[in-house]
């Protein structure tokens, strides 16, 4: 992370944009998103504009330092609706504008229109490269799509992208998702960013659902260290405990968002936070389509941080960056020996730590907080950092 990672929170500005259509939902997925309302396509971007455009009026919305198009499947809109889209944000001079794209429906043509709207970033939804582990996770693209997918982004000339992972599917072994990384790593142009994600079950998904595919621990564990030891032997250096780039390529959108940077979110089910508050919208398309519709907000649900709280989430998710937190707000411990490194006044997880974050974290202790005892479980496991600030 670039030594200047705790400042600027104030100057910096995101916006979220979510695109809830997908071809296919995937067996793990608990996202927003459906694969049969595609025909609100157009309508739906029609009430994102409208609403970026409200937000504006009533001075909530800054320019944009970073904004992010995720979902779903952004990539199944067609360009001139992507491009709609990415004109309604307003953004300062150098902003980071990341567009989420999956294998199968990358195109030169979508890619392009991106660029020329303002898109500095693709993020490419690969999960494996092996065709078993892409099955039982209910991906539907192959592994050849990925590659032509990439040779794309690199002939249309983004200078940064980033591709996903997702590890510890039973049907995976340590084999495959060696296979995986290194095929990624090998693909040209070689990806400057990787995310790598557990396999996490979700309630009310297919995976959830079956008792037999759901991940082992210890597995995920494992294959956490062997990403690591892939990845940073190639140059990619872990940022955050899911991120590793290569030097300059990290995402500042959510490095924005781990410094408890403001930012909007628009369309269906999308989160914001704006100096302590958050909210999030309504959850169906239709239902967002119709609330801007009739000039009604979209927001169903806030609450408020007080400083103390405030303080606590941004110790929380500074704790999850190669930054770490002030060596102050870890106390001594026996039980945090291998579990934290201290040097130069900074306290940051090993990679050990990194598995056990949770753990490490329920010790966190902000001025607020000091002496009030453990931090509660409610606290620990509150809104972390999702991937994007959904």
């Amino acid at each position: 992370m670039p030594p200047d990672a705790r400042e600027g929170a104030a100057d910096e500005f995101g916006v979220y944009i979510h695109v809830p259509f997908c071809a296919h939902r995937c067996d793990y997925c608990a996202f927003a998103t459906w694969s049969d309302k595609f025909d609100l396509a157009e309508p739906y971007i029609d009430a994102c504009v409208t609403d970026i455009g409200r937000a504006r009026t009533a001075g909530l919305l800054r320019q944009a330092t970073t904004a992010y198009v995720g979902g779903g499947t952004p990539s199944l809109l067609p360009p001139e609706l992507l491009t709609r889209l990415l004109d309604a944000i307003d953004r300062a001079p150098g902003a980071e504008v990341t567009v989420e794209v999956n294998p199968e429906s990358t195109t030169r043509a979508l890619l392009r229109a991106a660029q020329s709207a303002g898109a500095t970033r693709v993020s490419l939804g690969v999960q494996s490269l092996v065709p078993h582990v892409l099955a039982d996770l209910g991906r539907t693209h192959r592994p050849g799509s990925v590659r032509r997918a990439v040779a794309t982004v690199g002939e249309v000339g983004f200078a940064s992208f980033n591709v996903d992972v997702v590890y510890g599917s039973v049907a995976e072994s340590d084999a495959d998702l060696v296979t995986t990384l290194t095929g990624l790593l090998a693909l040209e142009p070689s990806p400057p960013h990787v995310s790598a994600y557990a396999l996490t079950v979700e309630p009310g998904t297919p995976l959830a659902r079956d008792l037999r595919r759901r991940p082992d621990d210890d597995v995920e564990a494992e294959r956490y260290e062997l990403v690591d030891e892939t990845l940073e032997a190639a140059g990619l250096s872990w940022y955050e405990i899911s991120n590793w780039a290569r030097p300059g390529h990290e995402c500042r959108h959510n490095l924005a968002c781990w410094r408890g940077a403001d930012y909007l979110g628009f369309g269906s089910a999308a989160h914001s936070h704006l100096k302590g508050r958050r909210f999030r919208n309504v959850g169906s398309p239709e239902r967002y389509i119709a609330r801007i519709r009739h000039g009604v907000s979209a927001v169903v649900a806030s609450e408020r941080l007080d400083d103390g709280a405030r303080e606590l989430e941004s110790l929380q998710l500074a704790l999850r960056t190669r930054d770490g937190v002030a060596e102050a707000a870890l106390p001594a411990d026996p039980a945090l020996e291998d579990l934290v490194a201290r040097y130069a006044g900074r306290a940051v997880l090993t990679r050990r730590g990194r598995l056990l974050a949770n753990e490490v974290a329920i010790r966190l202790r902000s001025p607020a907080t000091a002496g009030a005892g453990p931090t509660s479980d409610r606290r620990t496991r509150s809104r972390t950092c999702y991937r994007r600030m959904t």
